[in-house]
């Protein structure tokens, strides 16, 4: 994939994960000429980037009538950052939203009815291009719009959309929130084996090479997820031990299911 944008890209929030959209970006051929940065304190890998225009005026921007503008805000900096942008809504600028609980309704409110919006949420693997994002566009965006955002968010890691915006709160409780499950899953996984009278530094990396490798396997393997787990769970041996207490009656399913509605509740209430 190369990109073949001839009218500039805005990245509005520079941390983490903006760092790392364009960081996908630059890995995939965008000219660093073509990319204009708005934000006052840019993570230091996005600060040493050469080529880039940090911190143009809003007029200055309008004139070049960029292509796309790529809001990575936190959300409760939405009400603040994103009216002194409505000189660039134009007919043929994209707003690429990837800021949790912003609305596309919420978007017309603070940038006007005229808006060509994607909402986005991509999640924290992007930063080693192995993220995925789904997103949802308003009736404004054309086809060429949105084949546009689909290859700058592939550029981290895979891409899916859906037409009822209603559905990204509960990616954003999988997806969007997920890895940090798997993060807080090695975290017990080692402290378990702490318990059990290991190393905590062997715990630890027991743990983090498991997840991980385990991860690698999901992503190269076509077989069901519960095909993998039965693959390494001989009757009546150790596997089918531990699974008896984390598939029991009150085990990790039902545990799951409650940390993902409360992550989608909050997702809602964020977007109000």
């Amino acid at each position: 994939m190369t990109f073949s944008l001839k009218r500039p890209l805005v990245l509005v929030g520079a941390g983490k994960m903006g760092g790392a959209l364009l960081a996908g970006w630059l890995a995939e051929g965008l000219a660093p000429e073509l990319v204009s940065v708005r934000d006052p304190v840019p993570s230091p890998e996005v600060a040493a980037q050469k080529g880039l225009s940090f911190n143009p005026s809003i007029h200055d921007l309008a004139l070049k009538q960029p292509a796309v503008v790529l809001l990575a805000v936190k959300p409760q900096a939405m009400a603040e950052v994103l009216p002194e942008l409505t000189l660039l809504v134009q007919p043929d600028t994209l707003f690429l939203s990837i800021a949790a609980g912003t609305s596309l309704h919420r978007l017309k409110e603070l940038l006007g009815q005229d808006v060509h919006a994607v909402r986005a949420m991509p999640n924290t693997p992007a930063a080693v291009g192995r993220g995925i994002t789904i997103a949802c566009a308003n009736e404004r965006v054309t086809l060429e719009q949105k084949a546009i955002a689909d290859n700058l968010l592939a550029a981290v890691g895979e891409v899916g959309w859906v037409e009822n915006e209603a559905q990204i709160d509960a990616v954003t409780a999988i997806s969007g929130s997920g890895p940090a499950y798997v993060f807080y899953l090695v975290e017990c996984l080692a402290a378990a084996g702490e318990g059990l009278g290991l190393d905590p530094a062997l715990a630890m990396r027991l743990a983090r090479q498991t997840v991980s490798g385990a991860g690698e396997m999901l992503h190269r393997l076509e077989e069901p997820a519960a095909t993998l787990r039965a693959n390494v769970t001989s009757p009546g041996g150790t596997t089918a031990a531990a699974l008896d207490v984390l598939m029991g009656e009150g085990g990790l399913s039902p545990l799951m299911r409650r940390a993902a509605l409360a992550a989608r509740d909050r997702a809602r209430a964020l977007g109000k």
